[in-house]
């Protein structure tokens, strides 16, 4: 139930992060669409103050050339622009004036080549963006006005996507915060289960031990006396294991072909008999650093989970073998198969096609291959009814 509802935390807090990324950049693009509109009213008066000073200032030249309050009330609005790139052009895309945009040269010369290609490159990008203002100062003089957004336009234009950016990366940031979160509570609950489990079996166990020495002072069979031995013996080895887990274990230089043997020795004399557990290990010994008795519980696990998926009837191979500076274990049985979109599911604590199983032995193999061993264990194939191999990496 914990876990069902740390799931849907974490998709709702997904979902907020996203809303709140949605309307800032919503709230962006509309300050960003107002600022072009401004842009745009600003352009026209200053085109507007460019036919009217050229207008008033024919008028002038005939009379005293002098500029009066209104020439100099033009002349301040077309000097006010300071931040919008702007080209003054005639009918054939000739620079008049070049406002606010660092050319290759200071003076601009339509007469070079270098400077009309520049001029005509601009114009023609900016023309994209936004439609030229026409100024009409006579029926013959035509004028054109060719603008950019400004600096701090182009910048608010970018902020939508560094603000998504940085939502994004929070987004990450505090998910995997979360899932580490979790995880680590996950682990205590491991950690806590496990201890609690093997100190729970440490008394009775202690108490079979006794027993079993009683009855080998009487006159009981001496073969069924060996048997419950080894099988009080085998409650011991699973009382440490549990109480190894959470502590780091203590991992030797050994050949992985003595627990693969190991496991089978025991697992086929407590199976069922219409289950064959057949062996493919090289020649030469495969030396792994390994805990032995944690690397043995995986294999037992895997056996279980095989004779499981066949009902108690099919075939169980084990293989290894060596890749480069891996050593590679594979338990393959004739089972019913996991469908491809289990292939992660089935190590999740909890997955299980048992009614009464508690779907915690794969999620512990992982748990012991990844944690402990320093490995990794993936489902390598499988096919319906034709049956699956768990692929161990060490």
């Amino acid at each position: 139930m914990k876990h069902i509802q740390g799931k849907a935390f974490s998709y709702l807090f997904i979902i907020v992060a996203g809303l709140i990324a949605l309307v800032s950049l919503w709230i962006t693009t509309i300050l960003v669409d107002d600022l072009k509109e401004e842009e745009r009213k600003k352009i026209e008066i200053w085109a507007e103050s460019i036919s009217l000073l050229s207008t008033q200032t024919q008028t002038l030249d005939e009379s005293t050339g002098d500029f009066n309050n209104y020439d100099q009330l033009l002349v301040k609005i077309l000097q006010g622009n300071t931040t919008i790139p702007v080209i003054l052009a005639g009918d054939a895309n000739q620079a008049i004036e070049i406002v606010n945009l660092q050319t290759p040269q200071t003076v601009i010369d339509p007469n070079k080549p270098a400077e009309a290609e520049f001029v005509a490159t601009k114009i023609a990008e900016w023309k994209k963006k936004h439609a030229p203002i026409i100024i009409h100062l006579d029926e013959k003089t035509t004028q054109y006005v060719y603008y950019d957004d400004s600096t701090v336009l182009k910048r608010l234009q970018w902020f939508p996507f560094i603000q998504l950016t940085v939502v994004f990366i929070f987004i990450v940031i505090a998910f995997v915060a979360l899932m580490s979160s979790q995880k680590a509570e996950r682990n205590k609950v491991w950690v806590g289960l496990s201890k609690e489990t093997a100190h729970q079996l440490g008394t009775p166990i202690s108490s079979l031990m006794a027993w079993v020495e009683y009855l080998k002072t009487k006159e009981i069979e001496q073969h069924l006396l060996d048997e419950m031995d080894k099988d009080v013996q085998r409650l011991k080895t699973i009382a440490e294991r549990f109480s190894k887990i959470g502590s780091e274990p203590e991992l030797q230089l050994m050949d992985v072909r003595e627990p693969i043997n190991h496991a089978v020795s025991y697992m086929q004399r407590r199976i069922s008999s219409k289950v064959d557990i057949s062996t493919d290990l090289p020649a030469k010994p495969q030396i792994v650093k390994m805990s032995e008795p944690l690397f043995a519980w995986v294999l037992e696990n895997l056996i279980k989970n095989a004779v499981d998926a066949m009902d108690g009837q099919g075939k169980i191979t084990i293989r290894s073998c060596s890749k480069g500076e891996k050593t590679i274990v594979e338990v393959s049985d004739t089972g019913k198969g996991i469908p491809k979109s289990k292939f992660k599911t089935v190590f999740q604590p909890g997955y299980t096609t048992k009614a009464r199983g508690w779907g915690l032995g794969l999620s512990l193999v992982k748990r012991i291959i990844e944690s402990y061993q320093n490995g990794k264990i993936y489902v390598a194939q499988s096919e319906i009814n034709k049956g699956t191999t768990f692929r161990i990496e060490l």
